[in-house]
């Protein structure tokens, strides 16, 4: 017996709409992970629940890169689509565009750093711990990653060392035996 295609409405049921999203939100997480891997894309997922919690992906750049890598593509694209002749006049506007972006980016490397929250609320730090211990999984995952490289590197050399030991400790007896057959 399989399953039925699903109604696409609001689940009205608190507890079941929450599952649904809990089960759907690492579904889809999950295929985000799998076309990046299997397709060598780069993928970025955000998920805001109900609740305001964030939840994302991104494939091995980081999540900033990607979303840059968006915007130059989407700006790109609207000049293509509707260039303006006047685009020389705009430019004030677009420097005080990029200040504000530097001043965002700024403030939250400063909150990464664990400086100036006392502006944040308590939703807002929720979220920058959420996004601390996500990059912070990402980084231990590449740390174990490299290490056990190393360490398998390491043992390919202790066993072709080991190799050499041997062969050596062999010829040594070779040659021990060679001397001693000389002498009678």
């Amino acid at each position: 017996m399989g399953r039925g295609r699903v109604q696409l409405k609001r689940i009205e049921n608190k507890i079941n709409r929450q599952v649904t999203f809990s089960k759907r939100r690492a579904g889809f997480l999950k295929k985000a992970h799998e076309i990046s891997v299997l397709c060598d894309a780069e993928v970025a997922v955000i998920i805001f629940s109900h609740k305001g919690k964030l939840f994302e992906y991104s494939t091995g750049s980081c999540m900033e890169k990607i979303l840059e890598r968006y915007e130059r593509y989407a700006y790109a694209e609207r000049q293509l689509i509707a260039p303006d002749p006047e685009s020389q006049r705009n430019w004030p506007l677009e420097c005080n565009n990029l200040k504000a972006k530097i001043d965002l980016l700024q403030k939250d490397q400063r909150h990464y750093l664990g400086e100036d929250l006392e502006s944040l609320s308590l939703k807002d730090i929720q979220q920058l711990e959420q996004q601390l211990d996500t990059a912070l999984k990402h980084i231990r995952s590449r740390k174990n990653q490299l290490m056990q490289e190393s360490i398998s590197e390491l043992q390919k050399k202790e066993k072709s060392i080991e190799e050499q030991n041997n062969l050596l400790v062999k010829r040594k007896k070779n040659y021990r035996l060679a001397s001693e057959v000389r002498v009678h």
